[in-house]
């Protein structure tokens, strides 16, 4: 299938990543060529959760880098609904690809990237001034979602480069939840949260499915996987058997 032939997706779904493959090319070692995944294939509905299994190095990290545009894929589609039509996100430019960062496709792992110096309230807040969103609007929308994840306000007006680990995670995650994507990528989001915070995660990601995003995620907590998943993919099934390295 070359570029300009039309996608489909099926139904109310959201995403469908049909026959993946994935091949990393180890330079420091006569450029030896590592099978990581072959074959994948999954659907995400929308107002869905589907989870990513297998064990430590099965490659589930490498399936959410090559979704959010970071990682390339060898072969096989990547098919994204967005912008009411479909993206394949395997041949997309790069402008295609930081357009669906911005419109459809978001994602919320335990690390926090952001512009230094910048205050914490409006770090959470840029996804909605990025829509046209009133500035007052936008800080009282992050404001609450920050006391939600128990960020106190004397905080707001630092930069989160000068918080703790878990303080940037949360700050990570109310950024994430801000707005509603057709698709949002969790990959570890409570990892290092106490059981408090945890049970906000849960219902923010509830919240989420209700209203109809799609969601792929990553949670090696077992207790929050159970809450919310619909389904699971077990990635080990999709890789070639291999000796050594981990993906």
């Amino acid at each position: 299938m070359t570029q300009n032939e039309p996608h489909e997706l099926p139904g109310r779904t959201v995403l469908s990543v049909i026959d993946v493959a994935k091949t990393f090319t180890l330079h420091l070692q006569d450029s030896l060529r590592l099978p990581v995944l072959n074959g994948l294939t999954f659907d995400v509905p929308q107002g869905a959760c589907v989870v990513l299994g297998g064990e430590s190095g099965a490659g589930k990290s490498t399936v959410m880098k090559m979704i959010y545009g970071s990682y390339s894929a060898d072969s096989g589609r990547i098919l994204l609904g967005h912008d009411g039509d479909v993206l394949d996100l395997v041949t997309a430019q790069p402008r295609q690809v930081l357009a669906a960062r911005r419109k459809t496709l978001g994602y919320v792992s335990q690390f926090l990237r952001a512009v230094p110096r910048v205050p914490a309230l409006d770090v959470v807040a840029e996804p909605l001034l990025e829509r046209g969103v009133d500035r007052e609007a936008a800080r009282d929308r992050a404001g609450a979602l920050l006391t939600r994840l128990s960020i106190p306000e004397r905080l707001w007006k630092l930069p989160p480069a000068t918080f703790s680990g878990g303080e940037q995670q949360r700050v990570n995650i109310a950024r994430g939840f801000i707005i509603d994507r057709p698709l949002l990528l969790l990959d570890e989001p409570t990892a290092s949260l106490d059981a408090r915070n945890r049970a906000v995660v849960i219902e923010l990601i509830r919240e989420s499915l209700d209203r109809g995003s799609g969601m792929l995620a990553i949670f090696h907590d077992a207790d929050v996987r159970d809450a919310v998943a619909d389904s699971m993919v077990d990635v080990q099934a999709f890789t070639p058997t291999r000796e050594g390295v981990a993906a």
